[in-house]
């Protein structure tokens, strides 16, 4: 036989190599597009473990590699270099000095030598140039994700006020509330329907246009905090320099971050700040 015949037992392992070789480039390419994004998490009220449980369930199946932290020093210009999304779901405040119990008061009360321990004392974290570095990476045409307590931040950097949009002002204890979809026709909120949550509900102080508010919280049994009513501000979006913000306030508890319509709500949020929709 003449070495210049090719055998169809050639041409078909011809052919399976090609795909295999077509399937591998196509799977290096979608691991080389794949986003990044960095996740600030977890603090004395919110422990970071439940978050990156809850997280992982909502990024799962969207296109975006997710590095946790707790270390809030890397909210910084060469932290952030790496990223296309910065998420935020933790408040402004560390202790220390240390604290007794993480979530209870009562726990330092019961302590038989309780003198032997210094009152808890918080401070901010944040500095002014974490916030501008927030800011330029936003700017850049990034995004960034403020998740529930995270509006806390805001009360002790101007730089970071201006990007995520409002400030935190407090909550009721834990108890039932409606989220409702106020702006139906954002594509975060595209087929999202109202839903209700045993959760902390946040009360915010707005900065930004109306137009931008996309979720409203409510006590639907008359329970109002303080003489703020019984509805809040829940949710907002909006382009920043050529990046985008959105905040959400839903969050202390897993029960409501893995509530379906909010799940929906959040990978849409995700894909929305990534301009995937």
């Amino acid at each position: 036989m003449s070495r210049d015949l090719i055998s169809r037992r050639d041409l078909l392992h011809g052919a399976a190599g090609a795909a295999l070789t077509g399937s591998a480039c196509r799977y290096a390419a979608a691991q080389t597009t794949r986003r990044r994004m960095l996740a600030l998490i977890g603090d004395r009220y919110h422990n970071a473990d439940y978050i990156r449980v809850a997280l992982d369930r909502i990024l799962d199946g969207l296109n975006v590699s997710v590095d946790y932290t707790i270390n809030y020093d890397r909210l910084s210009r060469s932290g952030l270099a790496d990223y296309q999304l910065f998420l935020c779901l933790r408040d402004g405040m560390i202790w220390p000095g240390g604290y007794s119990g993480p979530d209870a008061y009562s726990y330092q009360q019961g302590l038989e030598n309780r003198g032997d321990f210094p009152e808890s004392n918080s401070q901010n974290w944040i500095k002014e140039e974490q916030g501008a570095a927030l800011k330029e990476f936003v700017n850049a045409g990034n995004g960034f994700y403020a998740l529930h307590n995270s509006s806390h931040i805001s009360l002790s950097s101007r730089s970071y006020r201006e990007v995520m949009g409002g400030a935190y002002i407090g909550h009721p204890a834990l108890r039932p509330f409606k989220v409702r979809v106020v702006n139906t026709s954002h594509p975060i909120t595209a087929g999202v329907r109202d839903f209700i949550v045993n959760d902390e509900q946040h009360y915010v102080e707005y900065d930004k246009a109306k137009k931008y508010i996309l979720l409203e919280s409510e006590n639907i049994d008359g329970l109002t905090f303080q003489k703020l009513g019984t509805k809040a501000i829940a949710g907002w979006a909006y382009d920043f320099g050529r990046g985008r913000v959105v905040f959400t306030a839903a969050g202390h508890t897993i029960h409501a971050l893995w509530n379906p319509e909010y799940v929906k709500l959040q990978k849409q949020a995700v894909r929305w700040l990534l301009k995937e929709i």
